[in-house]
């Protein structure tokens, strides 16, 4: 059994009212997300089918049937509105990848609040910044994480509380915080979702740019008719699967797939609270035998680095279906996947403004190792010339991959930041920033970013935050960060630095930077090397020649340099 239908097929006078019918949705109708991903399974007779399946990291599980996830989350909106959170309001998820973090999601959504996701391992800089774009009313978070709160607290006096999921009962709580047992606390039968419609906001993300502060990605209610669909098609989720999304809900593979997608399949999916090895990894796909694996191509690549040996101390014959995000996956993590698995990683491209996969390969297609695929039924998307901004005449080009706007999960605006929402769009067309090429398949080919951010592992950085955290260090003078290749990670963070009279390059101080860094922002955004160097290239503006250190670090030519300052 599958859902697979020919790529043609599919195309073929598609319309997004396929994804309302199937949803039972009228348009005008009241659309919550939070009810459609627990409450509708229920009514569609699956209250006692197993909803999450979670493990942490000593091997501990907990288990939640969907009429247990319906009634949870129902605990959750009903703490909620007790404290007096409102529609619309932001409330922030600062929590690992544990139960509370998924059911609370759906929790806040059926109040009409807001939820704004955040990565756990950001550090209180990275917290800040984001809080206060978001003017967040209440976080929600674990005891471990509560201490970078409390440190910029007196900063946030926007923030009425701070939600401790696992407080400890014998221990008083600080300024604004408030205890909540989700397990144990009141769960209504009866409780009354706020009738949030089509365009009324639901997740706020943030997501890296090339310079200025991190931007909110705001969607609305009405994203889940491309997220249930894309699930569907694309994840070709059934009803018997048992779904592993690896991506951590900080960020929006893991909103749109680790929660809304699956759940609104009614599937049954699995989440891994540990580390990664390559052990701990496949022993979860064999115990919990999953059949519809989501990862990124840094796990594949570090599963490929572990090597082919491993994998034979495992059952792994319950896969039936594997796919990518994230970044681009390289054409050996495709060829090698099907040897060592008898399934190829499908790679899938969206981001986090377009809320659902975009570009694809499809199940069923005629898979091109190293390729995005094509379009998604409903999607738009060309390759254009990034100076006329119109599609280009034939295939084989390189330009900007272009989207036309109008699908269901669209970002609707950058939180506070019009003016930037507004440059995302040139001549009708969306776009994502990204450059490609078309064959004469219709199949696209990923060649790279058309600004300076990094995507480390499928998380992008941006350079203009890291060089702000290492300016604030008392040794640096000046900084300039930039990509290096990396075999894992894709990329990873390099930061070149100039130093202050009276300090010296070490090893020492490069370790002591780095953990500067780490602690302001995130282990992601940590540079993984600097250098120390005596000038930056600038030009004879002043401005800092990033794209001079890059082509060094890839072995790029540097082009022109008539600008530089002392050329």
């Amino acid at each position: 059994m599958s859902n697979i239908i020919s790529y043609d097929e599919r195309i073929k006078n598609f319309d997004w009212s396929i994804s309302e019918k199937e949803l039972d949705y009228q348009p005008g109708n009241v659309i919550n997300i939070g009810w459609y991903c627990s409450d509708r399974i229920c009514k569609l007779g699956k209250a006692d089918k197993m909803a999450l399946i979670w493990e942490g990291s000593q091997g501990q599980e907990k288990r939640y049937t969907y009429n247990e996830l319906r009634l949870t989350s129902n605990g959750v909106g009903h703490f909620l509105r007790g404290l007096g959170i409102q529609p619309e309001d932001r409330v922030c998820l600062f929590m690992d990848k544990i139960p509370e973090l998924y059911i609370g999601f759906l929790g806040v959504l059926k109040i009409g609040a807001i939820v704004q996701p955040l990565f756990s391992a950001f550090g209180d800089e990275s917290l800040i910044v984001r809080l206060e774009n978001a003017q967040t009313t209440a976080v929600i978070t674990q005891r471990k994480h509560a201490p970078k709160l409390r440190k910029i607290l007196d900063k946030m006096p926007y923030i009425k509380h701070i939600i401790i999921v696992d407080a400890d009962p014998a221990k008083p709580l600080g300024d604004r915080e408030v205890a909540f047992d989700m397990d144990h606390a009141f769960k209504p039968e009866d409780f009354e979702i706020h009738p949030t419609k089509a365009e009324s906001p639901s997740v706020l993300h943030y997501t890296s740019g090339t310079t200025g502060q991190p931007k909110g990605v705001k969607h609305v209610h009405y994203s889940l008719i491309s997220q249930y669909l894309t699930s569907k098609w694309v994840l070709d989720l059934l009803d018997t699967d048992i779904y592993w999304c690896t991506a951590d809900p900080g960020w929006v593979t893991g909103t749109s797939y680790g929660i809304i997608g699956a759940f609104s399949n009614g599937v049954t999916q699995c989440v891994l609270d540990a580390g990664f090895s390559a052990d701990n990894w496949y022993r979860f796909i064999e115990k919990h035998k999953i059949t519809m694996w989501y990862s990124a191509p840094t796990a594949i690549r570090s599963l490929m680095k572990a090597g082919d040996e491993v994998i034979k101390k495992y059952d792994l014959s319950s896969l039936r279906h594997l796919a990518s995000v994230g970044e681009p996956l390289n054409s050996e993590a495709v060829i090698w996947s099907e040897k060592v698995y008898g399934k190829a990683f499908l790679d899938t491209y969206w981001q986090t403004e377009t809320g659902s996969i975009m570009i694809t390969n499809f199940p069923g297609m005629k898979i091109k190792p190293g390729s995005m695929g094509k379009p998604f039924p409903g999607i738009t998307a060309t390759v254009i010339d990034a100076d006329t901004f119109e599609p280009f005449d034939g295939p084989g080009k390189i330009g900007l991959i272009a989207i036309k706007p109008g699908w269901p999960s669209m970002m609707r605006t950058y939180w506070r930041n019009e003016e930037t929402y507004n440059k995302k769009f040139k001549n009708g067309w969306y776009l994502p920033g990204d450059r490609s090429s078309i064959d004469n398949e219709g199949y696209f080919w990923f060649v790279g970013r058309d600004d300076d951010v990094i995507n480390t592992g499928g998380h992008l950085v941006s350079p203009f935050e890291v060089e702000s955290a290492l300016l604030e260090h008392p040794a640096v003078a000046e900084s300039a960060v930039v990509a290096k290749p990396d075999f894992v990670n894709m990329e990873v963070v390099k930061a070149f630095v100039t130093l202050k009279p009276g300090f010296v390059g070490s090893k020492d101080l490069d370790l002591e930077i780095m953990n500067f860094v780490r602690k302001k922002l995130s282990p992601l955004a940590m540079p993984q090397e600097i250098e120390f160097i005596d000038n930056l290239p600038k030009t004879r503006s002043g401005k800092i020649m990033r794209r001079i250190l890059h082509a060094k670090e890839w072995g790029e030519e540097i082009g022109d340099t008539s600008t530089l300052e002392n050329d």
